[in-house]
């Protein structure tokens, strides 16, 4: 076969002439039910979830009352994304989301990409809201004092994971009553599982549940599921507002100083949780096909969706950040600890049941986008005709989303929340980038039919340059220290948990021994806890350098330094040419500002992820291509066709 059918495309009159015989025919249509109400409804269902009552608690406490500007900079980032998105939807209202979009844009191998990579955002993100609703549906549980064993309520890797650390620690001389919950949890459960053999039998059993639950739902049928998200929304919307409406009697504005605690980098280190918080919105465009005016509903849902969101959360996060220090929120469960915390206990638990609902009607969303998602791909040949089925009697994709349930519940029993969740976020916004760059691509093409919506035009030609100078004198002036230090790589001293966890029996007795020899204060006395000790030492940077500078062992264990520091940087770096070359791309082809700031904002959310998710990610885009090389290129509809 000839390079150029690799990029073979679809047009937009083939696509939409298909949807149309569909419907005729009646065999592959879905039914038609949603309005710009309940799109609004699927898109806050989808955003306010694990966000809100989870990462926003990290968040807060690494940026201070400043994390409402990274959650103003994300939903502008996502709004760019959104405009990109709905121009799509509205010039092609098919089920395909992203993919489709890109089959029009850039051709098959890129659609087929960026359709595998959407299984990162649906599938493995709702791995991570199933995790989640498992972790306050136990506690919910415990509240109610049923306590289900550890082993059955936590997945493997965090188990196995938790074990090691707790060990670690607790030969640096802390007791096991002293580590922090979590590490307890995870050893209790580690240590109380069935074995075979050397295999610990920990599995999220809740966390199967509730997929299972809400596959079956999705299942039955599109009005049944708009009707309990519905139901969900209104319900977890109501919490929110009072949780606004009660914590703001408790605000101390005394907390709010100071409001950038950690800098701006200590605000652009929650990017992935904040970004986690928005992902959901695109999802609204997975279901193009049943509702009754796609190209007037989507856009107008999409931004309702982030606009609502956007709103709740600066709220949310200013009260959180007022009713309690920044730095005592970095918890699981930041909206019930406030309250707790100020012993509004009847507060505690109406947030509890609430989250249930909140993560259920994420759960909910995600789980429809994903078979539409493969039953596009299904139905250009892409992957087996099995995965286009449409049930005759409840007009849903019934084997793509049997299969959804079985991808999702089977790696939701043994994975990590913090793997999956920056796999879910690099998927996204890949997907986000792919999207934006194709408005871009399309924007000059006179051929391509337009939709009723258009993202407004403005010339980036001399814009973009501006802003990027603009950022260097930033980046040289006002943050010089940081911007050398990356430049040159300068080595970083490890945390005081870090260096830790990582040393033997023989190594923390050495270090014991050191901190007695320096020990004003006695503290050695008191205490053997290693990490203890040496973390009293943090709040004072230079004291902290000095005293690991001088540990009896290798310097390995107390800095990171030459490449397995630079490695860290390269997707920054990735970030900073790709962006000269949008300059000179924009510069050449008067590019429309707002996707091209959708794509650039996206693509820097991608480069504060670290390195080994753009590593898990690419070999996840491997076993893609594999795929698509030994089964889909072949059985492409569009393989006998002329290429375009």
């Amino acid at each position: 076969m000839a390079l150029s059918s690799l990029f073979r495309k679809k047009t937009v009159q083939d696509i939409l002439k298909q949807v149309a015989q569909n419907e005729t025919d009646g065999h592959n249509a879905l039914g038609k039910h949603l309005t710009t109400r309940d799109l609004t409804a699927f898109g806050i269902a989808a955003i306010v979830g694990a966000g809100i009552f989870s990462t926003i608690g990290k968040a807060s406490a690494d940026g201070g009352p400043a994390v409402i500007f990274l959650f103003l900079f994300t939903a502008l980032a996502c709004s760019f994304a959104a405009f990109a998105y709905a121009e799509f939807a509205s010039m092609v209202p098919v089920s395909g989301s992203a993919y489709t979009y890109s089959y029009v844009a850039f051709g098959e191998l890129i659609a087929w990409i960026i359709g595998w990579a959407l299984i990162m955002e649906y599938a493995v993100g709702n791995i991570t809201v199933a995790i989640s609703w498992s972790d306050y549906f136990t506690g919910l549980l415990q509240s109610g004092g049923i306590h289900l064993p550890q082993w059955i309520q936590m997945d493997y890797l965090t188990a196995s994971n938790g074990f090691n650390d707790a060990e670690a620690l607790m030969r640096g001389g802390k007791s096991f009553e002293n580590l922090s919950v979590a590490l307890q949890q995870a050893h209790t459960a580690w240590t109380t599982a069935p074995t075979i053999g050397s295999f610990h039998f920990v599995t999220d059993i809740p966390a199967l549940f509730i997929i299972i639950l809400i596959t079956a739902l999705v299942y039955r049928g599109m009005k049944e599921s708009r009707n309990a998200s519905n139901l969900m929304v209104v319900v977890k919307l109501c919490v929110v507002l009072l949780v606004i409406a009660v914590g703001v009697f408790y605000v101390d504005t005394a907390n709010w100083d100071p409001f950038a605690p950690n800098g701006v980098g200590g605000v652009l280190k929650g990017v992935s949780a904040v970004f986690f918080a928005y992902i959901g919105f695109d999802a609204i465009s997975t279901t193009a096909e049943e509702c009754k005016n796609p190209q007037r509903d989507l856009p107008r849902g999409m931004m309702w969706a982030i606009i609502i969101c956007t709103i709740l959360y600066i709220a949310i996060a200013l009260v959180l950040t007022g009713m309690v220090k920044y730095h005592e929120l970095n918890v699981g469960d930041p909206l019930a600890f406030v309250f707790d915390k100020l012993d509004l206990k009847w507060m505690s638990g109406i947030i509890a049941v609430s989250a249930v609902v909140a993560m259920a009607s994420v759960l909910l969303v995600f789980q429809m986008g994903q078979p539409r998602i493969w039953m596009s791909m299904s139905r250009d040949g892409l992957l087996p005709k099995k995965f286009s089925t449409v049930h005759p009697k409840f007009k849903t994709p019934s084997f793509a989303t049997i299969v959804t349930g079985f991808v999702v519940a089977v790696p939701a029993l043994f994975l990590n929340l913090t793997m999956v969740t920056d796999l879910c976020s690099i998927g996204t916004l890949f997907a986000f980038v792919l999207v934006c760059a194709g408005v871009l691509v399309l924007q000059n093409k006179p051929d391509i039919p337009r939709g009723k919506f258009k993202t407004p035009y403005v010339n980036s030609k001399y814009i973009l340059p501006v802003l990027m100078i603009v950022g260097l004198y930033y980046a040289f002036t006002f943050n010089n220290k940081a911007t050398m230090a990356f430049i040159n790589n300068e080595a970083q001293i490890n945390d005081a948990t870090t260096i830790i966890t990582s040393l033997n029996k023989e190594e923390s007795a050495k270090v014991f021994s050191y901190l007695e020899s320096i020990d004003v204060q006695n503290k050695t006395a008191e205490t053997s806890d290693l990490e203890h000790l040496l973390s009293q030492y943090q709040d004072d940077d230079a004291k902290y350098a000095e005293v690991v500078k001088g540990l009896p062992i290798d310097d390995s264990l107390k800095f990171e330094s030459g490449f397995s520091l630079f490695k860290h940087k390269i997707p920054m770096w990735i970030f900073l040419f790709v962006l000269v070359g949008l300059a000179v791309w924009a510069f050449r082809k008067n590019l429309s500002l707002i996707p091209l700031l959708g794509l650039i904002c996206c693509l820097y959310m991608m480069a504060e992820l670290s390195v080994w998710n753009w590593i898990y990610f690419t070999i996840w885009l491997l076993i893609g291509l594999l795929i698509y090389f030994t089964y889909s290129r072949k059985n492409s509809k569009l393989n006998t066709q002329v290429v375009s």
